[in-house]
């Protein structure tokens, strides 16, 4: 009997702990999330429903907070009350929290999922010592918007190379046509125009290495970037005034046709048709070629991340490869507006996004911006010193001697 009672018991015993088991498994997957504007709300909301619905032993719990907040709550609750999921972005910006430990290897996820190969132009963004530490759910290309129009009035090819582009800008100038749109004033423009020279100069890693502070700015492969840089401004291919006037601003100049390009994110594509521009007008072209180096794109990515203090990372990873699969990233950017990271993913129908997921989908690796992969002060500082070499090339050395000084003394 007493051998018996004993046998029940141990049974009982082992019931209850996988009983407990599946309870840490199920119960409450709680997401922090700034996703406040309403497209992206809706995209959660419809995530979250989804996996519920998928997984129905788990409730999804969104905390949504506005973006300011967010970015200065977030290393708090990564430290105190950590969700089992929060939002982020790739690349350098991911850098503090996983060196900080506060990021879960998730690895594991992506040799499970095949991430490696479906994920494959965001792998580099999203790994860290070797390891990978959230996954991408959406992003946006960026690229040249030109005027096919004008382009062929002048009979001028979509250029593939430096040689090329520098050739159609000197023809676009002597037509009276600016070649380049821009405004500046509130510095991110020059950004984009610095990341994708030095990429197509030096390559992403670079870059990569260069936003981390790893390269001085007095370096001579970054004064091949300018010498570059120097092709454009000298002969004055950027719109005049261009200090005076945000990125919405020169949008007139591009419109009128007084301007033929201009190098911008997705997000500009929409108050160009408003300004009235058709598809039959407005092209979209790859940044194109300077040296012989991989081609990586500009392409601000979103992600998704396991805290390391999180109470329930099996469900959370459950929702990491859900919110990676190529359905699911298909149905949440098509909420969006943007583009599925998942090379499988439904393409979409925009003609502007097509081009965009297409030459994504192949890039060799993806760069977050300058004001993303540089820590905040250097990418002020940064965007300041582009800003008046654009606007004085002539100031060149002295630009990027004060780059040194404050690279310097930010990455101490």
């Amino acid at each position: 009997m007493h051998k018996n009672l004993t046998t029940l018991a141990a049974r009982f015993s082992v019931l209850a702990l996988a009983a407990a088991a599946c309870a840490a498994q199920a119960g409450t997957l709680v997401i922090n999330t700034d996703a406040s504007d309403p497209a992206p709300k809706a995209a959660w909301e419809a995530m979250a429903k989804g996996f519920m619905a998928a997984n129905p032993d788990v409730t999804v719990k969104i905390n949504t907070f506005d973006h300011e907040g967010f970015k200065t709550s977030i290393r708090n609750f990564l430290s105190a009350e950590a969700p089992d999921i929060v939002t982020w972005y790739a690349g350098n910006r991911m850098a503090p929290f996983v060196n900080a430990g506060l990021f879960e290897d998730v690895s594991d996820v992506w040799t499970k999922e095949n991430l490696g190969t479906q994920l494959k132009s965001a792998a580099a963004s999203m790994t860290q010592k070797g390891k990978q530490w959230g996954v991408p759910y959406t992003y946006y290309q960026w690229g040249i918007y030109y005027r096919k129009d004008i382009f062929a009035k002048n009979n001028i090819a979509v250029p593939k190379d430096w040689k090329e582009l520098i050739a159609a800008s000197a023809k676009l100038k002597a037509a009276g046509v600016t070649p380049f749109a821009i405004g500046t004033k509130a510095l991110w423009p020059t950004g984009g125009w610095f990341d994708y020279l030095n990429m197509r100069v030096n390559g992403y890693e670079f870059h990569m290495d260069l936003t981390a502070g790893k390269v001085p700015y007095t370096d001579k492969r970054v004064q091949e970037v300018f010498d570059r840089w120097d092709d454009l401004t000298k002969p004055g291919y950027f719109l005049a005034n261009h200090a005076s006037y945000d990125w919405q601003d020169a949008l007139p100049a591009f419109v009128k046709g007084e301007a033929a390009m201009y190098l911008m994110g997705n997000f500009a594509v929409d108050p160009m048709k408003k300004g009235g521009l058709t598809e039959a007008q407005l092209g979209f072209m790859q940044f194109p070629k300077i040296n012989n180096v991989p081609m990586a794109e500009d392409a601000p990515t979103d992600t998704i991340h396991i805290p390391a203090k999180a109470k329930n990372k099996v469900d959370a990873r459950r929702f990491l490869a859900y919110a990676a699969s190529a359905k699911v990233q298909g149905e949440v950017n098509a909420i969006l507006g943007q583009l599925p990271v998942n090379k499988d993913a439904t393409k979409p129908t925009d003609v502007y996004l097509k081009d965009g997921f297409a030459m994504l989908s192949n890039a060799y690796a993806l760069g977050q911006f300058y004001d993303r992969d540089a820590p905040a002060e250097m990418a002020k500082a940064g965007m300041e010193g582009f800003q008046r070499y654009m606007v004085k090339p002539e100031t060149r050395k002295e630009v990027l001697e004060r780059l040194e000084q404050v690279r310097q003394r930010v990455y101490k």
